[in-house]
């Protein structure tokens, strides 16, 4: 994780992020509080959020860069390097761990080519590993994207992967 800024004079929030972001900040009180959605705007727009675009909304919504960057690594959902296309989020909770995590992650890696916390060489998944997905009863379990899958079986991966082109 990146925990160096680096500004750049070159940055610029697009008008619709700026729009999108000024609307949200007459929702509070206290222009801290705007700034995880914020942040979600230009995710949204960019896929993650550069070194630019935290300095560039600490700037309008008037609070520390620095105040801006604690939000975005606090939150494990804002992307600060970088990201596939599709978000591959498998559980190592300790109940998906009994239940078959390692070798479901084993499939993936082996299918993509690639580790935990990279990104494969076509921008299309990118693979992380995540606490707990609240999902226990259904062990071991992953996200693509938005959807959950659990009872997962390395044996179902690829399936699972054609469905995320």
């Amino acid at each position: 994780m990146n925990s160096t800024l680096i500004q750049t004079d070159r940055f610029a929030l697009s008008e619709t992020e700026r729009s999108a972001i000024e609307h949200e900040m007459h929702h509070y009180e206290d222009p801290r509080a705007a700034s995880i959605e914020a942040l979600k705007i230009v995710q949204k727009e960019r896929g993650w959020v550069p070194d630019g675009a935290v300095y560039a909304i600490g700037e309008l919504l008037g609070i520390p860069a620095s105040d801006v960057e604690g939000v975005a690594t606090f939150y494990s959902q804002i992307f600060r390097q970088p990201v596939g296309r599709h978000i591959i989020r498998v559980c190592d909770s300790m109940v998906c761990y009994i239940g078959g995590h390692e070798s479901v992650v084993s499939e993936i890696q082996s299918k993509l080519g690639i580790g935990l916390g990279q990104t494969t060489a076509d921008g299309r998944f990118t693979l992380l590993p995540v606490c707990c997905l609240g999902n226990c009863d259904k062990a071991p379990a992953l996200m693509i994207d938005d959807d959950t899958f659990g009872d997962v079986q390395p044996a179902g991966v690829a399936t699972l992967l054609e469905g995320y082109p």
